[in-house]
C-alpha cells in the first residue's frame, strides 16, 4: 500500500492522508468526478432552459387566428371592470404594476419585462388575443387557465382596457 494524498469526500472539507488501497482512492476519485459532472450537469441544464426562454420570447407573440378572433362576453359591463380590477391587483400588480405599466417590484428581475397594458401595441391587440396569452403565458408570463376561471379571465380582459387610455 502506498500513503496517498486524497481528496475531500463530498461534503467533507478535509484533506485526509492515508493508506489507501488502489480500489479504495479509485472508488473517492470516482465519488468527486461524479459529484463534479453532476454539478457541471445541472448548470448545464439551468443555461439551457435560460436559453430555451430567451429564445422563445424572443419570437413575436401571436394568438393563433381562431383564438385571436374571439370577443369579450363581458365587455362593457362595469361589475366586469370591478371584479377584473380586484383580480388584476392580487394577480398581476407584483409584475405589471399598479398602473399597468409593467413596472410592478417583480418586473427588475424578470427579462423580457411585463407588457406595458398602457401602450399602443397592447390596445392594438385583439380581446381574444390578450384572452390567449393570459391563458397560456410565455416566459416569465405565467399562464392563468388553471388558476383563474374563463370569466375571470374575462374580467382581467375588461379591466386592462379601462388602463389604456390612462397614460
Amino acid at each position: 500500500m502506498n500513503t496517498v494524498r486524497t481528496p475531500p469526500l463530498p461534503n467533507s472539507d478535509t484533506v485526509e492522508t492515508a493508506e489507501l488501497s488502489p480500489r479504495t482512492f479509485l472508488h473517492r476519485a470516482r465519488v468527486c468526478l461524479t459529484r463534479n459532472l453532476g454539478i457541471a450537469a445541472i448548470g448545464l441544464a439551468v443555461l439551457s432552459v435560460i436559453y430555451t426562454a430567451d429564445a422563445q420570447t424572443a419570437a413575436p407573440w401571436k394568438a393563433p387566428a381562431s383564438v385571436a378572433a374571439k370577443k369579450n362576453p363581458l365587455a362593457g359591463k362595469a361589475d366586469a371592470v370591478a371584479a377584473g380590477k380586484q383580480t388584476f391587483t392580487t394577480t398581476c400588480v407584483p409584475c405589471h404594476g399598479p398602473t399597468g405599466r409593467g413596472d410592478g417590484p417583480a418586473a427588475v428581475a424578470l427579462n423580457p419585462k411585463p407588457a406595458n397594458y398602457t401602450s399602443s401595441a397592447i390596445a392594438a391587440e385583439s380581446d381574444g388575443s390578450l384572452f390567449w396569452k393570459l391563458s397560456e403565458g410565455r416566459g416569465g408570463m405565467v399562464g392563468f387557465k388553471a388558476t383563474l376561471s374563463e370569466k375571470q379571465r374575462w374580467e382581467l380582459i375588461s379591466y386592462i382596457r379601462t388602463l389604456q387610455g390612462k397614460k
